[in-house]
């Protein structure tokens, strides 16, 4: 790999955002552009106000080239440092700093399973060990999800399956045995915690049975281990599961009322518990979709968390640039020299700082990345100006990685779980890398 450094002058342009998540290839019916973006307070609604467009340049982006010590990785220097405030939970994030999404694992569901244990390996196709989360934090991880779902291991009264239960707090204890982050969350039970009027009192009744064994279990983790109430909460099977174009329409309306009030029971259930460290662990809640677009939104509330002021997070996911990062007929380039693709970074970047570090609530990006399209040279240049656009805004990436390589779908593995032998090293050397050039260390 040539040595390469970008010296980023300005890097503002208003651009179009298209998100999904969980490396689903669904296009949104209508592209995304700059829409309002309303500071959300915790426990209320935001006021209406002007809507405030992504900045725009004053002239264009003049990136230079200049001499760098030869370690081959893109080295991105932003002109502008995004402020962010002094407080616990900004100090908490910045701990985060990088990590990996343990995905297709404990998230696998609705399978032909003769056992349930199976589940874990029958869409990764490797059980976890401990040997590979060691690998992570020797690489320079501090943070890794693990995306559950639960839906497969529940009984009628929605008792989980001990077994399951044991195998979730085992890998999350090797994580945080490493000194490392651990996210837990409720993945894809989308049918359980469907966001319409008709489902809310089941959903509600769902969440509230799995947080309260879930924060009972790990009640005596420390903070190390986070807790995210869903993944990505969305009208499944609708023509606006992915992206809705009209935020005013009713069925809109009704989507973000829904979802806000699930939150809401999610962490009103893991205070309840009252035991170990629930009082005041970091809970984590996502928007519609978990799409920064509609978490920017006014109609986005932050559940309100008296007992444990600052300790909620926003989850964004954010696969954008969508045509390069998950569209897979998307193109295949990305530049910073070429300023190809930064313009969609920068605007929800951006914009989530806006709406949210700068009044004091964390965000963490939990899924984000860019399918391998032999393309090694565009996804580095991805992932530095990424990783070092969030963390020089205040939020820490966590890349998505479902262990799939070289398939006919989406292929996001940048380690070979088995053989611990690293598909891409260059990504992960750029990661850790851009994730210290972006915290200023």
């Amino acid at each position: 790999m040539k040595n390469r450094i970008i010296r980023i002058i300005t890097a503002f342009m208003a651009a179009a955002v298209l998100l999904a998540g969980c490396g689903k290839t669904e296009l949104p019916q209508t592209q995304s552009k700059p829409e309002e973006s309303i500071t959300a307070e915790p426990g209320v609604t935001p006021e209406e106000a002007e809507p405030t467009e992504a900045p725009k340049p004053t002239e264009e982006p003049t990136p230079t080239e200049a001499p760098a010590e030869d370690n081959g990785l893109v080295d991105v220097r932003l002109a502008i440092k995004g402020t962010v405030p002094e407080s616990e939970a900004m100090a908490f994030t910045r701990d985060m700093r990088v990590g990996w999404n343990l995905g297709n694992t404990f998230d696998a569901r609705d399978s032909d399973c003769a056992d349930e244990m199976d589940y874990e390996t029958v869409w990764s196709g490797a059980k976890t060990t401990k040997e590979l989360i060691h690998t992570m934090k020797e690489a320079g991880f501090n943070t890794i999800r693990v995306p559950v779902s639960w839906h497969n291991h529940i009984d009628a009264n929605n008792r989980i399956s001990e077994k399951w239960m044991d195998r979730v707090e085992e890998v999350v204890g090797w994580i945080t045995d490493e000194g490392m982050y651990a996210i837990i969350n409720i993945h894809h039970d989308d049918d359980y915690y469907y966001p319409s009027y008709a489902r809310l009192d089941s959903g509600k009744k769902y969440l509230k049975d799995i947080w309260t064994q879930v924060a009972e279990r790990f009640a005596d983790y420390d903070e190390h281990v986070i807790f995210e109430t869903m993944n990505e909460p969305r009208q499944v099977g609708t023509d606006y599961e992915w992206w809705i174009a009209d935020k005013e329409a009713d069925y809109a309306k009704e989507c973000f009322d829904c979802i806000n009030q699930l939150n809401q029971v999610a962490v009103d259930t893991i205070r309840a518990n009252g035991k170990g460290h629930n009082n005041e662990r970091y809970i984590m809640v996502p928007g519609y979709c978990a799409a920064p677009e509609f978490e920017m939104y006014k109609d986005f509330k932050v559940p309100d968390d008296p007992g444990a002021a600052d300790h909620i997070i926003i989850s964004a996911h954010a696969y954008t640039p969508y045509d390069f990062a998950l569209n897979k007929s998307g193109t295949s380039e990305f530049s910073i020299k070429g300023q190809k693709g930064t313009g969609d970074i920068d605007y929800f970047v951006r914009g989530l700082h806006r709406t949210f570090i700068i009044k004091g609530i964390p965000v963490v990006i939990s899924e984000w990345g860019s399918l391998d399209k032999k393309n090694l040279e565009s996804r580095l240049d991805f992932t530095a100006y990424y990783v070092t656009m969030a963390a020089n805004y205040g939020m820490p990436t966590v890349i998505w990685d479902n262990n799939a390589y070289n398939t006919d779908g989406e292929n996001f593995a940048i380690i070979n779980r088995e053989t611990l032998e690293w598909r891409f090293p260059e990504i992960r050397d750029q990661l850790i890398y851009s994730a210290s050039q972006g915290w200023g260390e």
